[in-house]
This record gives C-alpha cells, structure tokens and sequence, in this order.
C-alpha cells in the first residue's frame, strides 16, 4: 500500500477520460454548475431574513440575477415564459416528445 497515492477527484477524472477535449468539457460543465449554486445561493440570500445577517435597504440583485440566467441558458432552460399569447403552451423538448 506505500507504493498507491491517493488520487484527487480531479486527478481520477484525467485519469478515466483520455480526450483532452473531453476533460475540457467536463471542467466546463462543473464551472457553469458552480456559477448556477453560486449565483442561486446569492439571490437566495437576498429574501431570507437571517438575524445574523444585517441587511441594507437597497440590494440590487440585477447582475446575479443575468448571471445566473445566463448560467442557467448555457444548459438550455429559460427562467421566463415568452409563449404569453400563445396560451399554456410549455416550450419543453421532453414534453413535446410525450405528446407526440
């Protein structure tokens, strides 16, 4: 057993996936991921009343909000509903798929 290290999670996933590009993608991933808990966890914050946390009167939360929006739509879903006048019609592949 002296002669196995302990591997790292980053360390086993290089050592799984052989294609760079591939590596590449998943770091990708777990970034826009943290990005969408960081930014989710902020605007969070932001209606919780903590008593630890003292709030001040005017938090603006329009730019962790486009954040995570735009974190959001790297992984392909939408924070609004732009089929307003189109009645309930939900813009959702997995749903068009069923009805079909």
């Amino acid at each position: 057993m002296e002669g196995k290290e302990k591997k790292g999670l980053l360390t086993k996933i290089k050592d799984g996936i052989e294609d760079q590009d591939a590596q590449i993608q998943i770091l990708g991933t777990f970034v826009r991921l943290g990005v969408v808990v960081w930014s989710g966890f902020i605007i969070t914050l932001n209606y919780l009343e903590l008593p630890v946390v003292k709030k001040s009167g005017n938090s603006d939360i329009t730019f962790v909000a486009s954040v995570f929006t735009g974190a959001l739509a790297t992984f392909g879903l939408s924070t609004g509903n732009n089929n307003k006048d189109k009645g309930n019609t939900v813009n959702c592949p997995m749903v068009k798929k069923k009805e079909e």
